[in-house]
């Protein structure tokens, strides 16, 4: 079963630190309340693999992703799944791609971050997610 084990926001574009939350809405059409980073309509949250993460010895959050999901491997999900994460709807948008901010982080870990990064999302029902809720794939 997977679940949401992160919930975070990132308060300024260039703030270059993600907030973590224990419940958040989401918002059709704009992504999670408060986060700088939603661009929408292809890029308004980031779904990444905890299991990912910790392959590569990276904190949740510090990646900037919006959802942490424990449980199964977000690469998996194809683009056009619907993913239902607590009262919340999302359809997979893309791959996202690590980018050299990345490296910012840690020099090389964009490397290391290929084919883990997560998948991006836009919501398609707005509804609240929290740590612990399952995620069920539609």
């Amino acid at each position: 079963m997977a679940t949401i084990a992160g919930i975070w926001t990132s308060p300024a574009r260039k703030s270059g630190r993600s907030e973590r939350h224990e419940r958040r809405q989401a918002i059709e059409g704009q992504g999670l309340e408060g986060c700088a980073h939603a661009n929408p309509p292809r890029r308004e949250v980031l779904f990444v693999s905890k299991e990912h993460l910790d392959s590569v010895g990276v904190e949740p959050g510090a990646i900037r992703e919006n959802i942490t999901v424990e449980g199964t491997d977000v690469e998996q999900w194809p683009v056009g799944q619907r993913v239902r994460a607590g009262t919340a709807e999302f359809e997979i948008t893309m791959i996202c791609d690590p980018c050299h901010r990345m490296d910012e982080l840690r020099d090389g870990l964009r490397a290391e971050l290929e084919g883990k990064r997560g998948m991006l999302a836009r919501v398609v029902e707005t509804g609240e997610v929290a740590l612990g809720d399952e995620i069920t794939l539609l």
